[in-house]
């Protein structure tokens, strides 16, 4: 039995966060190959530490590998540079980690043949259509808690940290630095938030503001963001606020931790409130079911959600390497609507082919478009123009058509 009256808790990380760095490195080089070969492999990891940024993992992409799977040194140029000028946009330039000094090392190599035999459409002289660059399963989810059709925990805690990010990069905020963390608490009355009973955030900050009136200028800020981005009736005296509750906080990013590509992966999808297949995101070309999949699973909800069809809804497929077809498709409404979930697993595959090149070619992702999906979530965004393609709602007058 559903519960009627509960707390459910989500939290985000900035683009400072020295995880979500990674991310935007990695996918930095996706875009980079993307732009010079749609159909380019990349499976590219990245770890940042104080004043080193590491990359490793596999590409295929004409003139970027020579013969014996070794980056050529015109590429390696290409890939530094993709690499920093993300971190430089991000916005470090601190003595512990600069996007311009940091020890760059490139261990990126050729594709596996082994793999691509099993992935490439033809490659062993059949017509075989592309299959899965992997096995695996892949979630989607949608609901109708905000605008954005997201978990309400999770696309706050996301507008907190990127609202902040914006009053630091246009000059706002300037006591400010890249790192930062946000929790969003809310309590739930049948199914639905209707109070937000605790909110945190910990950003990394200019020098000195910790404590006395740079202390209390920083907290003032933080509460009026809380108050901009949620609901005016969901912030009351008893909404507990922890404002950088461990004190100081000067030293972070890379430098303060170490990131890596990919351990963010609830952040990037929702909040913890559905299901996640495994796989992480960033760093992977669009032939990755992990990437393309989860995106085509959100697309799919977040349209049944939008139809009106139900008020929750979670998609999941599952592929095997090397196999076009999924080997499953299964619909879950959560008892929040009218029509057979059966009956969307045998319309769906009608409307979007769910193989990994009909997804390709449905959302359009054979493009350079993903470094702005690795920092404040995949989902919830606002499609525009190539952008964030699986956010659109093109499918609700069909659906509709349909129930």
């Amino acid at each position: 039995m559903a519960r009627n009256d509960y707390l459910f808790t989500s939290e985000s990380v900035s683009e400072g966060h020295p995880d979500k760095v990674s991310d935007q490195i990695s996918d930095a080089i996706v875009d980079l190959m993307i732009s010079k070969a749609p159909e380019a492999r990349v499976a590219c990891e990245t770890l940042v530490t104080t004043n080193q940024i590491t990359l490793g993992g596999e590409i295929r992409c004409p003139g970027m590998v020579d013969a014996n799977d070794n980056i050529t040194d015109e590429a390696n140029a290409e890939i530094e540079a993709a690499a920093r000028e993300a971190v430089k946009k991000i916005g470090y330039e601190q003595e512990g980690f600069h996007w311009e000094t940091a020890a760059f090392t490139n261990h990126l190599h050729g594709q596996s043949s082994d793999i691509a035999q099993g992935v490439d459409a033809g490659s062993d002289g059949s017509n075989k259509d592309e299959g899965a660059g992997d096995q695996g399963i892949m979630f989607g989810y949608a609901c109708d808690e905000t605008d954005a059709l997201m978990p309400a925990t999770l696309d706050w805690s996301h507008r907190i940290l990127k609202t902040m990010s914006d009053d630091r990069h246009s000059g706002r905020a300037p006591f400010l630095e890249p790192d930062s963390k946000s929790q969003v608490t809310l309590r739930y009355v049948d199914r639905k938030p209707v109070a937000a009973t605790a909110l945190v955030v910990s950003t990394q900050h200019a020098p000195g503001y910790h404590e006395g009136a740079k202390g209390t200028e920083l907290a003032d800020y933080v509460r009026s963001v809380f108050k901009k981005v949620l609901p005016e009736d969901f912030i009351s005296d008893a909404t507990i606020m922890h404002i950088n509750p461990t004190g100081k906080f000067e030293i972070g990013g890379p430098d303060g931790d170490a990131g890596l590509t990919g351990r963010k992966i609830i952040v990037d999808t929702y909040g913890g409130a559905a299901p996640h297949g495994g796989g992480a995101f960033s760093g992977k070309d669009p032939t990755k079911v992990d990437r393309s999949a989860a995106y085509v699973t959100r697309y799919l909800a977040k349209n049944i959600v939008a139809a009106g069809i139900a008020s929750r809804c979670t998609i999941q497929l599952s592929y095997a390497i090397g196999v076009a077809e999924p080997l499953s498709l299964y619909v879950d409404l959560h008892d929040t609507g009218e029509v057979d979930p059966m009956k969307l697993e045998l319309l769906l595959p009608e409307i979007v082919r769910l193989t990994p090149k009909g997804i390709r070619t449905h959302l359009g992702l054979n493009k350079p478009i993903y470094r702005p999906t690795a920092a404040y979530g995949h989902f919830g965004r606002d499609a525009e123009g190539d952008l964030f393609p699986w956010e659109r709602t093109d499918l609700v007058d069909t659906l509709k058509k349909e129930f």
